[in-house]
């Protein structure tokens, strides 16, 4: 009888214990199945954070921008009142293209942490080079988010900071949907152009990554995405990151 009672006590401790775990476990994003390779799946990882450190735009085609308090998204189009609004490609080095390609650099997006790069020495020859919020002709600066490790296809939530949202950790897709807020469309790389290299030089450069054969293997210069719902940007905006199910690297647009 003593071993019996003895052996329902352990089963007791163990499901005790694994029930402790399973409702500790956090709540994460999971990408839905499919017939897609596994290394090509989207890992399952909570919503990441981001905040929004500046906001641009020009109405001139000059190389930089304007730093301003917000800025305003229209649905298909892009940065109202800015040069590279527009469905067809606005880039006057693409404007020649006949048919006229699809406008997929509506906006344009620089991770802030691409300026400390810039501006540090990783060896005594190299030059450090002083780079500001608009000076690369971005619309948007953000801080926080890995945005060349997105996948083609990522979506990019801005939340008011002030808003109810600010305290509230629930940032599925499915929630996220149910407040009317700007969302962009990842579609790709920003090509690191030779105007780069004009407003500083040696900036070109640095805004790449080559390989022992001289190949270029990473560009470090921001990425592109269309505007698919939109609303005002401003300083300060939370970015809640929706990642696509499938992960298809970034290449240039």
């Amino acid at each position: 009888m003593w071993p019996l009672l003895f052996a329902n006590l352990v089963l007791l401790v163990v499901f005790i214990v694994i029930t402790r775990r399973i409702h500790k476990r956090p709540s994460v994003i999971t990408a839905p199945t499919s017939s897609v390779p596994s290394s090509t799946k989207a890992a399952a990882t909570k919503s990441t954070l981001g905040r929004v450190l500046a906001v641009c735009k020009s109405q001139e085609h000059v190389f930089s921008k304007t730093p301003l308090p917000s800025i305003y998204l229209i649905a298909g189009l892009g940065v109202e009142g800015d040069c590279h609004l527009g469905r067809t490609v606005q880039h006057r080095s693409r404007k020649h293209i006949r048919p006229v390609p699809v406008n997929l650099r509506q906006v344009h997006l620089i991770h802030s942490e691409l300026f400390h790069q810039l501006s540090s020495q990783a060896n005594p020859e190299d030059e450090a080079h002083i780079v500001k919020p608009g000076d690369l002709g971005e619309n948007i600066t953000t801080q926080g988010i890995d945005l060349l490790s997105l996948g083609e296809g990522t979506r990019l939530h801005f939340l008011d900071s002030s808003g109810d949202d600010e305290d509230d950790d629930d940032h599925t897709p499915r929630r996220l949907r149910q407040h009317q807020h700007p969302v962009v469309r990842v579609t790709g790389l920003r090509n690191p152009c030779p105007q780069i290299q004009k407003f500083q030089r040696g900036l070109q450069e640095k805004c790449l990554v080559r390989d022992a054969q001289g190949n270029v293997v990473e560009r470090k210069a921001g990425v592109m995405s269309v505007v698919e719902v939109g609303g005002h940007v401003t300083i300060g905006s939370k970015i809640v990151v929706e990642a696509p199910a499938v992960h298809i690297p970034l290449s240039c647009v």
